[in-house]
Parts: C-alpha cells; structure tokens; sequence
C-alpha cells in the first residue's frame, strides 16, 4: 500500500509493544479483538496482516450467535433464575 503521505512512526517499548497509530487504525478497520499477523521475508522485509476476530474463531463465521435475550428475561437483578423451568423444585 504505497501512499504520498510520511511514514507512521511509532516506538517500540521496553515490552516490546508498539502502538498502531490511529489514522492506520482507522484506515485498515482495526478495532480491539483483531490480530497482527507479522510475516518476514529472506530480505528482511516486514509485512503484517490485520486478522479480523470480531464474532467467531473461524474465517467464515459472520455472524452473531443469538445468547437467548438480554438476560432479564430469565434472571431478575440480583442474577437469580426467574424462569420456574430452572427451579431445583422440579
């Protein structure tokens, strides 16, 4: 991806952790959740690629898993079982 703009420089730390500067975050649709994949050629070359791990393990697994509603239909707010199925009197 070759652009006119100046490189994005960022620091390595003492951790070795870097900060992906937020114009690339933005640009590349990074979000909290995905990886980096670091690959390096015989050159030295660095290339890395943004993994996508939004919704599920699998690369094409899209969709959103319904979890059965919000909670409250079944649990009152102290997180007990409201829903008489879940008794242990049955």
């Amino acid at each position: 991806m070759a652009t006119e703009e100046t490189p994005e420089e960022t620091k390595v730390s003492d951790r070795g952790m870097v900060t992906i500067p937020a114009r690339l975050r933005r640009h590349l649709d990074i979000e909290p959740g995905d990886k980096l994949r670091w690959n390096t050629d015989e050159q030295g070359n660095l290339t890395v690629e943004v993994v996508k791990q939004r919704y599920g393990a699998f690369e094409d697994d899209n969709m959103k898993a319904s979890m059965g509603g919000d909670s409250l239909e079944t649990h009152d707010l102290a997180g007990n079982e409201a829903d008489p199925v879940f008794t242990e009197d049955n």
